[in-house]
């Protein structure tokens, strides 16, 4: 079976990044845009990655312009944005589409790993969570919920 650290993916300078490399740490993988209401949760997902990142956590950050054309600027632009405006200095990698035929193989795996309401796989907007415990495990959270009430989750899986 196929886990999510069995996928490789471009960062956000464009090199090869195996999540191989976080085998044994929970992931918070989240698809980013830089123009969406939800934007500010940027600042939320900074916070987590601050607390729990000594602990275990890596929150992995995968611009997306499939809603609403909200991630409209290249690589580059996107990162000097989320820097900018939030400081995040947790990973950041290429932009991805996070449905449809062209759909990034790690987002496809994380939606049928953790379906969303009534059993949807679909990515319905920005800033979808996808947890990801040591073990596998995948938990999806909404656009909606603001990363800090993620964080009993986040203890749950980090042990």
């Amino acid at each position: 079976m196929t886990t999510t650290y069995d996928f490789s993916v471009k960062d956000i300078k464009g090199k090869a990044v195996p999540l191989s490399k976080y085998k044994g740490k929970t992931l918070l993988i989240v698809n980013t845009a830089s123009a969406c209401g939800f934007t500010p949760q940027y600042k939320g997902l900074q916070a987590l990655h601050e607390q729990y990142k000594d602990r275990g956590l890596a929150v992995l950050g995968f611009p997306c312009n499939q809603f609403g054309g909200q991630e409209p600027g290249d690589e580059k632009a996107i990162e000097e944005f989320c820097e900018l405006n939030y400081g995040v200095n947790f990973p950041m990698f290429a932009k991805v589409d996070v449905n449809g035929d062209e759909a990034d193989p790690l987002f496809s795996q994380l939606k049928k790993a953790a379906p969303g309401l009534l059993g949807s796989e679909a990515v319905k907007w920005n800033f979808t969570k996808f947890l990801v415990s040591p073990d596998g495990t995948v938990k999806r959270f909404a656009p909606q919920d603001e990363p800090a009430s993620l964080a009993k989750d986040i203890e749950k899986a980090l042990g």
